[in-house]
């Protein structure tokens, strides 16, 4: 459970595979503003986990961007790949509890939530020195219940939708789900505030944390801004970058989406926006619902 009497210390945790879009900027704005408002501290984080698909340039490009937007980070921006250490600690520490197993399965082998079915768990000596995938053991009757800020009470039998997650990938890279628990708890994360294309990835977490005995940050999902083709903006899917130069123009039309209170139009620096923006921060505004299209706030795509 989250610790009630600790400081707000919340996080954006962009991975650098291309510059920062609105999409990016909504959960980036929103992030901020709860942190601000609530009088604690936002963290930048970046999850460059993944070499094969970062760019490069782009850790930087969002940082100088975040800048633009007035977006000013609260101590020193932790990089993932300087984490190895951590993660293998805590992979130690599950490994020695008997919650982790080897997997050499195939992606062809997978089930179609991506867990390999019981196939690796009994065949451990087959496998040792195999090229093979870390798995957690998630027992079967495992549910993970919890009640996002924003989405409501969740309930999601772990055990039979998503068991058997990665923690290694067979490529020998450290998977987000162990990194973001081991990096959350590291920096004192009280609050996570996101876009629901993550909301899947919140029950994983809170079994990690729970098998490592870290505290659960109270957790928020907000819909992601999707295209007219119903395809979430993101860099995969060719998400345009946003002009820095056109930054509190930006920061409307992310509080727009966002449903939060309109800025004066006399309020033209990026600095006065954001003031009135923390000033008038309200979470029941966002729209508790997954996704809410481009075209609701006047964009075309």
């Amino acid at each position: 459970m989250p610790n009630p009497n600790a400081l707000y210390r919340g996080r954006f945790a962009p991975s650098p595979t291309g510059p920062l879009h609105l999409g990016s900027l909504i959960a980036a704005l929103a992030s901020f503003l709860d942190a601000r408002h609530s009088g604690g501290q936002w963290l930048v984080r970046m999850e460059d986990l993944d070499p094969p698909r970062e760019q490069t340039g782009a850790a930087a490009s969002i940082l100088r961007s975040l800048r633009r937007h007035g977006l000013h980070w609260d101590d020193t921006v932790l990089y993932q790949s300087t984490r190895g250490a951590a993660y293998d600690a805590a992979l130690a520490e599950l490994t020695q509890r008997g919650l982790l197993f080897s997997c050499d399965c195939t992606r062809a082998m997978l089930d179609a939530s991506g867990c390999c079915s019981g196939r690796c768990r009994d065949r451990q000596t087959d496998i040792a020195g195999a090229p093979h995938a870390t798995r957690a053991a998630v027992p079967g009757d495992c549910r993970i219940t919890f009640t996002d800020r924003l989405q409501g009470r969740l309930d999601t039998a772990l055990g039979e939708s998503l068991a058997d997650f990665v923690v290694r990938r067979k490529d020998g890279l450290d998977a987000y789900q162990l990194a973001v628990v081991v990096d959350d708890a590291a920096q004192g994360i009280t609050h996570v505030l996101r876009g629901s294309d993550l909301l899947d990835s919140t029950a994983r977490q809170i079994f990690l944390q729970r098998q490592l005995s870290y505290a659960t940050p109270a957790y928020c999902h907000i819909p992601v801004i999707t295209a007219h083709n119903g395809q979430k903006f993101s860099k995969q899917n060719q998400a345009p970058a946003l002009s820095d130069d056109l930054a509190a123009q930006n920061l409307r039309h992310a509080l727009r989406f966002l449903h939060q209170d309109t800025p004066p139009p006399t309020l033209a620096g990026v600095e006065q926006v954001l003031a009135h923006a923390i000033a008038h921060w309200s979470l029941s505004r966002v729209p508790a619902t997954l996704a809410v299209p481009a075209a609701t706030i006047g964009l075309a795509t």
